[in-house]
């Protein structure tokens, strides 16, 4: 995800609005995934999240397009000049919100609270695509080896090496994603396999910007439109979205007497 102003001004690099838009149709989706979400929680559908492959491939669609869009971001800025100084206010962002994050959901889910998360992921991978922008068509094949690597790693960890197993499922390890077992937490988006998706998303950017395609710099209208200017807010809304829709859910509890 970028996040930067809204409005471009004279001193700063043109946006894409095609990827905006892209963000911003995950943004929507994630949305109304959450809302599904609450809903069970609050008891008024009955639904498992954690095994209902309904809802589980629709969470990996959602937490690829976001991690797919930051990686072609990074190609984005790399190739405007962004400096590491402007790099490192984002990525600070980033880091302060993935600890508001956890604060909140251990407030509300003490024993499955997410120590790391899609942001806390994003802030460590972030780091890792920026220190291998130059890779260039290697990003694809290390974006490969990083989705196959926790497979490998799961099927060896459990296959006679449970000692091993025990330091990777620990929460000290388990964040590399390299388990045989996942944790029991709210969010889990660990460093493996969903760095290979931000490669994939840096390696494509860069593939297509130096083909200097025309449509990507195109403005959009309509709900395209709209999508663009929602998904420039990424970071603000993706904070606010949840405590606004628990909000209003209780708000109605209250008001029904329930």
């Amino acid at each position: 995800m970028a996040f930067n102003p809204p409005l471009d001004s004279p001193s700063q690099p043109p946006r894409y609005a095609v990827v905006d838009a892209l963000r911003g149709a995950a943004m929507v989706w994630m949305t109304v995934f959450h809302f599904c979400f609450d809903l069970a929680h609050f008891g008024l559908w009955p639904q498992n999240f954690r095994t209902d492959a309904f809802w589980t491939v629709q969470r990996t669609v959602i937490v690829s397009l976001f991690l797919f869009c930051a990686g072609f971001s990074q190609a984005i800025s790399v190739s405007q000049g962004q400096s590491w100084a402007r790099f490192w206010r984002r990525w600070w962002q980033i880091a302060g919100c993935a600890a508001l994050v956890s604060a909140g959901s251990y407030a509300m889910f003490s024993s499955s609270f997410i120590h790391f998360g899609v942001l806390h992921g994003m802030a460590v991978m972030l780091v890792v695509v920026r220190l291998t922008a130059r890779w260039g068509s290697w990003l694809w094949l290390a974006g490969a080896v990083a989705v196959s690597l926790p497979l490998v790693a799961g099927y060896v960890l459990g296959h006679g090496m449970e000692e091993l197993a025990s330091w990777f499922n620990s929460r000290a390890l388990n964040w590399l994603g390299l388990v045989s077992r996942k944790p029991f937490t709210q969010d889990y988006v660990p460093v493996f396999p969903w760095l290979g998706v931000m490669w994939w998303g840096m390696a494509c950017g860069q593939w297509l910007l130096a083909r200097q395609l025309r449509w990507m710099r195109r403005p959009l209208t309509g709900i395209w439109k709209g999508l663009s200017m929602l998904g420039r807010w990424s970071l603000s809304y993706y904070m606010l979205h949840q405590p606004i829709l628990i909000g209003a859910l209780m708000a109605w509890f209250w008001i029904a007497g329930r």
